[in-house]
């Protein structure tokens, strides 16, 4: 069982943190614990609890002072902690989603082929040939920060960020890749667009991905594409079709 510090935020949240690095076996303890306690608290057994907000190394839990003050908090917290399996193979679910790669889609995939002296076929290929780990969400609701992109395609942030990057924008910086579930600003380099909505608060789960989830990319045409974006946006796209495997944690 790993041992967290405890770190109070204000005085209605507390902070487990794990480490201090962005590390996938840390990963795996936040998104075990956050699981584990999601349960609690549908059980009615965590009463006070409002809510858990994971990150790449740490888990803020939101509370009620009035209603679970915060010894007794981290005592139960320890509790579901020392009952919580972390293992890599429990990771909760595995993705397979579609990506139309280059032209208005993927605006910056020349240059990113041109500046790893790569042909856009080359870096497509190397993209999807990597099953990446979702970290955390954050940034916008819905954004998955996932990594690891192979070294051949480390970039740095566009040094002149966009105003608007379209919804469903598939991109990499560093070690890290995203789609973007919004139109909003955004400073990494745009490689293709998935045709999914990442967030929607009238689905039992808003977001599409959670931290502990992996993901792999496979690239479609732009027929598929704007096929599969009208069947979204009509509410009549099946998403588990691209769930290849699911597992409680």
């Amino acid at each position: 069982m790993m041992q967290p510090r405890f770190l109070n935020l204000g005085d209605r949240a507390l902070t487990l943190e794990f480490g201090d690095t962005i590390d996938r076996q840390l990963v795996i303890a936040v998104a075990a614990l956050d699981v584990r306690l999601t349960q609690e608290i549908t059980a009615g057994r965590l009463a006070g609890v409002i809510e858990t907000v994971p990150t790449f190394r740490s888990l803020t839990v939101i509370f009620d002072p009035l209603v679970l003050p915060r010894a007794v908090l981290q005592d139960r917290l320890m509790a579901v902690l020392s009952e919580t399996e972390t293992s890599a193979e429990q990771s909760s679910r595995r993705w397979c989603l579609p990506v139309c790669y280059g032209g208005e889609y993927g605006p910056d995939l020349e240059s990113v082929a041109e500046a790893k002296d790569l042909t856009p076929e080359k870096v497509i290929d190397l993209h999807v040939s990597q099953n990446y780990l979702v970290y955390m969400i954050g940034f916008l609701p819905g954004f998955p920060f996932m990594g690891d992109v192979i070294s051949a395609l480390d970039m740095p942030r566009r040094t002149e960020p966009r105003v608007r990057v379209p919804a469903g924008s598939v991109a990499i910086t560093g070690q890290q890749t995203a789609i973007y579930p919004w139109e909003s600003p955004g400073g990494w380099q745009l490689l293709g667009r998935c045709p999914l909505t990442l967030f929607d608060a009238g689905r039992p789960q808003p977001a599409l991905l959670a931290p502990g989830d992996r993901v792999a990319f496979h690239a479609v045409t732009g027929e598929r594409y704007q096929e599969l974006f009208e069947l979204d946006q009509g509410g009549v796209l099946d998403f588990f079709q691209f769930l290849l495997e699911e597992s409680s944690v």
